[in-house]
């Protein structure tokens, strides 16, 4: 354990974010299960199609303005290969980029890194809120971020009061499932990404 400690003391990990440096807490079980889940996802899609990598937060990503991130997960697609510089780190936009807010990252989540991210040409970024259980995507077009959806995880009394509404003749959407915007085919289930001990 003792090695383990001195180790993370030696190799400290953080980021470079407009100049600054920037230690990175650990993240909490909410957070680290979020990124599990997902991870899972991708890489079994991934299995299946042969068509690109996923990587959670242990791996440095640089970007051309000096900037060093350590996004929550990246997907890099193989057409976009050349950027995983001999499999030391990723060097270049990836495809997509997910971060998970926390209380010492949400800031930076909502506004540089998103800045970066779409200044660097990531073409999907998803910020996911696991307090409030929300998903939002936000799509690259024309070198600029639009939101292309945000997808909630209703409890069943909000389900409940939504089927109420239905009957009444509003109009009420319940999107169970995020589509990978990147990918052809590719959904995730809202329950899945916020499920504890799935």
């Amino acid at each position: 354990m003792a090695e383990i400690f001195n180790e993370r003391l030696l190799y400290p990990s953080y980021e470079i974010i407009g100049g600054e440096k920037f230690m990175s807490p650990a993240a909490n079980l909410d957070h680290s299960g979020i990124i599990s889940r997902l991870v899972t996802v991708f890489s079994n899609y991934f299995l299946e199609h042969k068509s690109g990598y996923v990587f959670s937060d242990d791996v440095d990503v640089h970007f051309s303005d000096g900037s060093l991130y350590k996004p929550d997960l990246c997907v890099i697609l193989k057409s976009n290969e050349k950027i995983l510089a001999n499999r030391k780190a990723i060097y270049g936009a990836p495809d997509m980029v997910v971060e998970v807010l926390s209380h010492s990252t949400r800031r930076k989540d909502l506004t540089i890194k998103k800045d970066v991210y779409e200044a660097q040409g990531v073409r999907e970024y998803w910020i996911i809120d696991p307090r409030a259980k929300i998903v939002s995507v936000y799509l690259l077009q024309d070198g600029k971020y639009f939101l292309d959806d945000e997808y909630i995880l209703f409890d069943d009394a909000d389900i409940e009061e939504a089927e109420w509404l239905k009957s009444k003749g509003e109009e009420v959407t319940i999107k169970n499932e995020i589509p990978v915007k990147i990918f052809d085919g590719l959904t995730i289930p809202l329950e899945f990404v916020f499920s504890w001990g799935y």
